[in-house]
């Protein structure tokens, strides 16, 4: 697995790398190609520390941010690669094909955590509508105004469909197709 890490109002010494490395490089098992994981490690003002995993392995792409209190960034980091692990467990019968099918254990031991797999994704409202060309402001606007978390829209300086959503931590996102 290949490491890129970030620090965002703070700085760390090698150890805390070092241990996020040892623990994400756990979960190779599970990709046939070397994965590319990103880290981003923060502080906030009440001394929570935060961790954000981005994994993309092949097509897929594993995300997963965990905070911690009072300094404990080695225990964020568990929650973050804990987490990753269980959502490739818990989807592990569609991953597989994408995935390593033989890295995924028979069992695994039941005092470490509960995973239980979903037999299918139950959809159970389908929306139509005109995707309508605006700017980023209108469409941030436009979300604002429903009362949503995101909304597509078709960018009309690109001309391409975009999706702008409210980030947990602040602000807004805004994703760009090709």
């Amino acid at each position: 697995m290949k490491f890129t890490f970030a620090c965002k109002k703070v700085a760390l010494n090698d150890s805390i790398k070092d241990y996020a490395a040892k623990k994400l490089s756990k979960l190779d098992r599970f990709f046939r190609e070397e994965a590319d994981a990103f880290v981003t490690f923060s502080v906030e003002k009440d001394h929570r520390c935060g961790v954000e995993v981005t994994i993309r392995g092949g097509n897929t792409l594993f995300r997963a941010q965990t905070e911690a209190p009072d300094g404990d960034m080695r225990g964020a980091i568990d929650g973050a690669v804990g987490y990753i692990e269980r959502q490739i467990l818990k989807n592990k019968t569609r991953l597989a094909k994408r995935l390593r099918s033989d890295a995924f254990p028979a069992a695994a031991p039941e005092d470490v955590f509960e995973v239980t797999e979903e037999k299918e994704f139950d959809v159970v409202r389908t929306k139509h509508f005109a995707v309508k060309p605006m700017s980023t402001e209108e469409a941030i606007m436009q979300m604002n105004l429903l009362d949503h978390d995101f909304f597509v829209f078709r960018n009309m300086d690109t001309e391409a469909i975009s999706v702008v959503y409210q980030r947990k931590n602040g602000g807004y996102g805004l994703i760009e197709t090709d």
